[in-house]
């Protein structure tokens, strides 16, 4: 268990991947006032 693990998160920084033990950044979405709410 350590660098050359994919299943711990050190092995995946290592191998530069993701997954369960290391989730990539999310995104949030951003959403458009409409007019409605920009006039309120």
């Amino acid at each position: 268990m350590g660098r050359g693990d994919k299943r711990t998160k050190r092995g995946k920084i290592s191998s530069g991947s993701f997954g369960k033990s290391r989730p990539a950044r999310v995104v949030k979405k951003v959403v458009a006032k409409t007019e409605t709410e920009k006039q309120a």
